[in-house]
């Protein structure tokens, strides 16, 4: 009773095969009522035909193996993803119809088979797919899906888990990127020795006569039996603030070519550029939610900073001129800001220049939000700027972000030249 149960409740799912029991019927009815003979023959065929292909498509979605393995999980614009897939059938029977699909919302990824097995057969293939957008994004879990040739019945089965991919905003190079260093003492590139006590330790060494015993490193004491202390470094750099914003209004452009992708990979590049030089950065966006990582260095912040980049979307409802009014306390006189947007409106300009005339380094990266899509001209918020003072870069869809954010250091290096004596 209850493999009939089953079997019609497949049927009633499937109309193909209530079609072909409904003919059954008619020609059994129709047969009684004529007594044509070949109406009863079919009916016979049908009445046996049916079963057995539900029968025989279930038998091909039992005793398989699949075997998913994803060999990468994090991975940069333009890397892939890449994996592989392993089919096995432990059954002797051949199964002639399997449609396996690699489930994923990763845009262009497209892993789906259509399979024959022999008995015990194996069947194999890998991928690799190109991150083109930054975002997370599932992959899996993978199905298989067993059919017989007339389409009467589907059986599908699940093999895997769910993972997720993360795929970070690609980073060019900037070596010649500059913006004007706020005034602390020490600012710089590289780091120093100084006999100052700094949060910032280079080394231990040997007490020396004169040394203050605050400096004294005791654990190295106690393991080497003599008296050691720690030696600082002078920190170069004040705190590197970006500012990125998420406004959706001011965004142009969609996908690849909008401002969204290119004000990520400009904000990955120059926290890549700082970070190489060991200054402490920080992230601002306002996006679904106000975002903000605190300035930090090192390898794993960066990877951190990466990640608020790939997750960072233009849905935002709060204008770049709010985020910066709001949040303008964490900016001091040794803080440098680097605001990233395509706006086109000038109130955020003229807060800008209201920050720098407080003593904070001021710089923008402005999209020129009308060469990725239809959006009003940049030439009045870019002449508010300058007229503020703002140090300002220019960037247009078609520039290459390693020439149009190195345009600056030219001009550096003609005002360090011609204020030597």
């Amino acid at each position: 009773m209850r493999l009939a149960s089953r079997f019609a409740t497949r049927v009633r799912n499937n109309p193909s095969p209530s079609i072909a029991v409904t003919l059954a019927v008619v020609c059994v009815v129709l047969g009684f009522a004529t007594g044509f003979w070949l109406l009863f023959r079919l009916a016979y065929l049908i009445a046996f035909a049916v079963p057995g292909l539900y029968f025989w498509t279930r038998s091909m979605s039992r005793s398989l193996e699949v075997e998913v393995h994803r060999r990468t999980h994090r991975v940069t614009q333009g890397q892939t993803l890449d994996g592989r897939i392993i089919v096995r059938s432990r059954s002797w029977l051949p199964k002639l119809w399997l449609e396996v699909t690699d489930h994923s919302s990763v845009p262009g990824h497209s892993s789906k088979r259509v399979l024959t097995l022999s008995a015990n057969g194996v069947a194999a293939w890998s991928y690799a797919t190109p991150a083109r957008v930054r975002g997370l994004y599932e992959l899996g879990p993978v199905t298989v899906v067993a059919a017989d040739p007339f389409g009467f019945f589907r059986f599908e089965r699940t093999f895997g888990e769910q993972a997720t991919v993360l795929v970070y905003p690609n980073a060019p190079e900037l070596p010649n990127f500059y913006i004007p260093p706020a005034n602390l003492p020490g600012e710089g590139r590289f780091r120093r020795r100084t006999h100052n006590v700094t949060p910032n330790v280079s080394g231990i060494r040997e007490y020396a006569p004169g040394d203050s015993y605050n400096r004294i490193h005791w654990p190295a004491t106690a393991r080497t039996g003599r008296p050691m202390v720690k030696q600082f470094e002078l920190d170069p750099a004040s705190d590197i603030w970006i500012v990125l914003d998420l406004e959706a209004t001011q965004h142009a452009g969609e996908g690849e070519t909008g401002t969204e992708e290119a004000a990520a990979q400009i904000c990955a590049s120059i926290a890549r550029y700082f970070i190489s030089a060991n200054r402490s950065v920080g992230l601002m966006s306002f996006g679904d939610d106000l975002r903000i990582d605190e300035p930090s260095r090192g390898a794993n912040h960066y990877t951190r900073l990466l990640e608020s980049l790939a997750l960072a979307r233009a849905v935002g409802d709060v204008p770049l001129n709010n985020l910066i009014i709001e949040e303008s306390r964490r900016f001091g006189r040794h803080t440098t800001v680097v605001t990233v947007t395509p706006s086109t409106g000038t109130d955020w300009a003229l807060t800008m220049t209201g920050i720098g005339a407080r003593g904070v380094k001021v710089a923008a990266v402005l999209l020129e939000a009308d060469t990725y899509g239809d959006a009003p001209s940049s030439l009045d918020v870019f002449g508010t700027l300058a007229a503020g003072g703002v140090y300002t870069y220019t960037v247009r869809r078609s520039d290459d972000l390693t020439h149009a954010l190195g345009a600056g250091s030219e001009l550096a290096i003609r005002e360090r030249d011609g204020a030597r004596p």
